[in-house]
């Protein structure tokens, strides 16, 4: 049973990748998108990945700062191999890589799963905190354009939101309700919950998250966590401005176009599918609409970069995985048993 469940999640998932691609190329004209993409200048498509390696070193080097207060010992190659398999198993299944990393580290460095787990929690409010600013600040630079692209998204979804307004007021209605009821069986139930096994795992696994997302307060090199953190950004941006001179049609595009597709881009990446397939490749090819990019050309630069990135991590996540199994073939067990429960608890 739990081997069919654990299928249907998978071909759910798969799924909706796959529609979300269909819909990114409905209605392009897809042997202009072919014509576009044999232009591709593989030079300049190069030079983008290597920019991309050094964010992928920079991004371990960062997170071996943030558990240094928590194994000291922990070493730079192992936070870099299992950063590495958590991005190739995101491909597979959105956010379990986040999971994935952790246990796989928990093998290598020995580092309790939800404190390090804890950690990448940090990460990803740094991440969100970065972001929030680069769109801020592209709407300051860029407000004519993007106060387009954002509107008319934002009405479509009104629309859509405002037909469906009793079902959104239900949901809402029945989540507040329930976090009420958690709170009072919480109030007056504690003392009894105290004695519970069951509770006292959670409060263990929340103490040790708690630790891995303060460990940020114990850094021994603040400002150096900071410069990495700007570089990894820094490195996001370069990559996407040199991947415009890989094609004719966005070579002449300015740093700013740049800047935009970064932010809308990632908004993309963020989508909850695989590697944002389909929904980075709407966002990137409707932002350089607003640059006079037509959709083909568009869409062959969304291609050109998303897969040369995706194929990136499978090649070093595979490598990656290949190492840290012979270094641990305990590992392998990771790949079996893919729960957060299941990783949280060894």
């Amino acid at each position: 049973m739990k081997k069919l469940l654990d299928f249907l999640k998978y071909a759910a998932i798969f799924g909706l990748s796959i529609f979300m691609m269909w819909y990114a190329l409905k209605g392009i004209d897809f042997k202009l998108v072919l014509k576009h993409l044999k232009e591709t200048d593989f030079f300049w498509l190069s030079i983008s990945l290597l920019v991309a390696l050094s964010g992928f070193l920079s991004r371990a080097y960062r997170w071996k700062m943030q558990l240094a207060p928590i194994n000291p010992r922990v070493t730079f190659a192992d936070t870099y191999h299992a950063m590495m398999i958590g991005y190739l198993a995101n491909l597979v299944l959105p956010r379990m890589g986040e999971v994935f990393r952790c246990s796989v580290l928990k093998r290598s460095s020995n580092i309790p799963v939800q404190a390090s787990f804890g950690t990448v929690i940090t990460e990803r409010l740094i991440d969100m905190v970065m972001l929030l600013s680069l769109m801020g600040i592209a709407f300051l630079v860029e407000f004519d354009r993007l106060s387009t692209f954002f509107f008319s998204f934002i009405s479509d979804e009104f629309h859509s939101a405002k037909e469906n307004q009793k079902l959104i007021y239900t949901v809402v209605g029945l989540f507040i309700a329930g976090i009420l009821g958690v709170i009072i069986i919480l109030f007056f139930y504690l003392n009894r919950l105290r004695e519970n096994r069951y509770f006292q795992k959670v409060a263990s696994l929340v103490r040790g998250f708690l630790e891995g997302i303060f460990s940020i307060g114990k850094l021994e090199n603040k400002p150096g966590f900071i410069a990495h953190t700007l570089f990894v950004w820094g490195t996001y941006y370069l990559m996407g401005y040199l991947a415009f001179f890989a094609l004719p049609a966005t070579a002449n595009l300015s740093p700013l176009a740049a800047f935009s597709v970064l932010v809308i881009g990632s908004l993309g990446m963020s989508a909850p599918v695989q590697g944002g397939i389909g929904v980075f490749h709407i966002m990137v090819t409707n932002t350089l609409l607003l640059y006079g990019v037509s959709k083909e050309a568009g869409m062959a630069f969304a291609l050109i970069n998303h897969t040369s990135q995706t194929l990136m991590v499978v090649l070093l996540g595979g490598i990656s995985f290949i190492l840290s199994l012979a270094k641990n073939p305990k590992n392998k067990e990771i790949l079996e048993t893919p729960t957060i429960g299941y990783d949280l608890q060894r």
